[in-house]
């Protein structure tokens, strides 16, 4: 069992953690025709938007109420009412993920109560789906959000339908980029499984070229998707942060879930595809087998680099979680861990301590490690201790190709082990030269 510190100091230095409302609005620009909504100052969507344009290099399509100082003080539904009627008077969308944030969640407007009034005076909308999301960002981080966010479309949006045998439902967490979603969508269909994927990340954030502009995300899960997942026989949780949206699945349809922490490393995927073998009866294919049999002889040759290397992580708790366990898996002592936020990983995490604290607790526990990992926030800390990092997390805007980055599968396990295995080598050669 780790011990879970929380430093007790009266201001954060260096921010790690990224707010709920960003988690949210990324969770939301997973579904189809959609657009996320702040409901707050026009500063807390501006700094939303200029984080996931960097980390993505895409455009964002993020609203906001634009709280003003007046209209905090009095209340802001004529601000939710005349953004939604703007917003489908110009974009027309099936969607809109609506996230409060810490200024409206402090004056305590009663957002439900808003969309209640709100459709009563307007009909016209009753097409159209709003999704409300809890999302303060004076607690909680970017992985709260996220998971608050598939919670409310679980909760609000399916419908009760006849099961049908090879649907289901896979909740995909905060850790998984587009690239992991899209590797996890071949692996589940190569077993004759129909997936709907809450959110689809890899086809609205994975860097593709459309015919034309749009004001709403172009790709992602479908409102009629979504509406149908009351029908699956089956849902698949991937990471701790959904097991909350996999429950309200379970009492609403009375659908079974497995939850899986992590897909990375060879015992973890061989886990998942049991279970894709169980559920649809058919043998795992002959490709997987060979990427089995290619991570192993990558493991082998790898293995060298890792043990007894001293990594040191300043992650969300999702993917400091399956990071971990990937590296001891390879022999690595874990040094340090830093993260943003509570989680039930936290104490089962296979490390003597856990700190839920900034990147200033970060530097002084990472002082003597080998390697860093974290986002690109981390690299001034790496610079000054003389460590390399590898970048991983939100944001990442120093490295090209983060909505295709893959870390999970055989594949990506072993893009992993090499990406980080060529650091550790260039570092053994450095100190030869050195000397």
């Amino acid at each position: 069992m780790a011990i879970v510190t929380v430093p007790n100091k009266s201001l954060t230095v260096n921010p790690l953690k990224q707010s709920q409302a960003l988690g949210a609005s990324l969770a939301f620009l997973g579904l189809k025709g959609t657009i996320p909504l702040f409901h707050g100052s026009q500063g807390c969507t501006a700094f939303a938007k200029v984080v996931l344009v960097r980390h993505f290099r895409e455009a964002i399509p993020l609203a906001t109420t634009a709280m003003t100082e007046v209209t905090t003080i009095l209340g802001g539904e004529e601000n939710v009412e005349q953004a939604i009627l703007t917003l489908v008077e110009k974009s027309n969308p099936e969607i809109i993920g609506l996230c409060s944030t810490g200024l409206t969640e402090t004056r305590g407007d009663d957002i439900e109560g808003f969309l209640k009034d709100i459709r009563k005076r307007h009909p016209e909308l009753d097409r159209l789906a709003i999704v409300f999301a809890p999302t303060p960002d004076f607690k909680g981080a970017l992985q709260d959000g996220f998971a608050a966010a598939v919670e409310s479309i679980v909760r609000e949006v399916p419908t009760e339908g006849i099961t049908k045998p090879d649907q289901i439902t896979i909740l995909a967490g905060s850790a998984f980029t587009p690239g992991d979603v899209q590797e996890v969508k071949e692996i589940v269909t190569a077993f004759g499984l129909k997936p709907i994927f809450v959110p689809d990340l890899s086809a609205s954030l994975d860097g593709h070229l459309d015919d034309s502009y749009s004001a709403i995300t172009g790709g992602g899960t479908t409102l009629a998707e979504l509406r149908q997942i009351g029908s699956s026989a089956f849902t698949l949780a991937l990471g701790e942060s959904m097991r909350g949206a996999a429950e309200i699945l379970q009492q609403r349809f009375a659908i079974p879930y497995e939850l899986f922490s992590e897909l990375t490393g060879l015992e973890a995927m061989d886990e998942f595809l049991q279970a894709l073998s169980d559920l649809s009866g058919v043998s795992v294919p002959e490709k997987y087998r060979r990427q089995r049999r290619q991570l192993q002889d990558a493991m082998l040759d790898t293995h060298f680099y890792f043990g007894a290397k001293r990594v040191s992580l300043a992650l969300e708790p999702d993917l400091l979680w399956s990071i971990v366990r990937f590296l001891q898996s390879m022999g690595t002592q874990v040094h340090a861990t830093v993260t943003t936020t509570r989680s039930p990983l936290l104490e089962k995490m296979p490390v003597k301590n856990v700190t839920i604290g900034d990147l200033e607790d970060f530097e002084e526990l990472a002082v003597g490690s080998d390697l860093l990992m974290g986002n690109s926030n981390v690299k001034a800390i790496a610079l000054r201790l003389d460590i390399p990092l590898y970048r991983l997390g939100i944001p990442i805007y120093d490295r090209l190709g983060n909505g295709q980055f893959t870390k999970v599968g055989y594949r990506g396990t072993m893009q992993l082990l090499f990406d980080i295995g060529n650091l550790f080598l260039e570092q053994e050669e450095s100190r030869v030269i050195g000397h």
